[in-house]
């Protein structure tokens, strides 16, 4: 049994050690090399002073050998280690899958905005929103901390857990690794600044692909677990039919959308990032002002979609592996 179904029993372990354990730092993780190997590229690829159509073109050139190379090394691994000896293979991947999953240091990174807050440190609560989030935080109100951690919450839901638990249901762990791959490529050089306006347009538009369906499904799992939480999954409903378009990304807003519903709470507007005024449209209805304990609540909301997506994204693989 455990031969057949392999893949759904190393999601299932990879989550449970993402869970208890998360990502101690010791540790060597694969996406710190993805980001090394992306550094690495950019360097040869990136040339400031060429067109805009070549700056393009070496973008897909650096998704291509990401992509390529991630895919590549993560097959090998899993493949040979299973020529090796079952115990062996299915060991890779269970790693591979814990590595795959980030909902624990999302949780810990956000409780640790919402301890630093409770301390009355204003400015510490800043300085560990700067860890998780793009956007300049130094002059931040605290309003604006609770907004900004519950947003990052709910966007990372989906790219940092349930997407990559689908491409893992989808096609194991090597999926998975290259999801990944995708995503970091996004967060490092899928930005619209002067550097990466070009060079970065393919790294973006792959991650709007990628991240269409699994966000979309994100906001599903949300709304589905509000009332095992008491949160308003009729207001989130509503709210994600209004709001889900309303944000330059074609995926963000489907669960900030939801976040914003269920806590009764007005997400999005204005924001500064590297000291440039970013216009963002509000989601959601201010029926209260965000606090504190939201922050709280966005962890519940994101582990209970989590657990939710994992059950089913594994009740899914094993009813078409049977």
């Amino acid at each position: 049994m455990l031969e057949k179904y392999h893949i759904v029993f190393a999601i299932l372990a990879g989550f449970v050690l993402d869970f208890f354990i998360g990502d101690p730092h010791c540790m060597p993780h694969p996406v710190r090399f993805i980001g090394a190997l992306i550094s690495l590229l950019e360097k040869g690829l990136l040339n400031s002073s060429d067109t805009k159509t070549r700056q393009r073109g070496m973008g897909f050139v650096l998704v291509f050998l990401v992509l390529f190379v991630t895919g590549g090394i993560t097959f090998a691994l899993v493949h040979f280690s299973y020529k090796m000896h079952f115990a062996a293979g299915f060991a890779i991947e269970v790693l591979l899958c814990y590595w795959c999953i980030a909902a624990n240091d999302l949780k810990k990174e956000s409780i640790n905005v919402l301890k630093k807050m409770q301390a009355s440190s204003i400015e510490e609560s800043r300085k560990a929103l700067s860890r998780i989030v793009g956007r300049d935080t130094q002059n931040l109100t605290e309003e604006e901390i609770v907004k900004a951690t519950v947003e990052t919450v709910a966007e990372n839901s989906n790219d940092g857990v349930i997407a990559p638990l689908f491409y893992m249901a989808l096609g194991g762990p090597v999926l998975g690794m290259v999801y990944k791959a995708i995503n970091t490529m996004d967060s490092m050089v899928g930005y619209k600044n002067d550097r990466y306006r070009f060079f970065g347009t393919a790294a973006a538009r792959c991650d709007d692909l990628f991240g269409f369906i699994p966000a979309r499904l994100s906001a599903i799992f949300a709304i589905a677990s509000c009332p095992l939480l008491r949160l308003k999954a009729g207001n989130a409903f509503r709210i994600f039919r209004r709001d889900r378009y309303k944000h330059q990304s074609p995926n963000s807003a489907q669960t900030e959308s939801v976040y914003a519903g269920a806590m009764e709470i007005r997400l999005g507007g204005d924001a500064l990032y590297g000291g440039i005024l970013e216009h963002k449209e509000f989601l959601g209805d201010e029926i209260r002002k965000p606090c504190a304990k939201d922050i709280r609540r966005s962890c519940r909301l994101m582990y209970a979609s989590s657990l939710l997506a994992t059950l089913v994204f594994c009740a899914v693989r094993l009813f078409l592996t049977r």
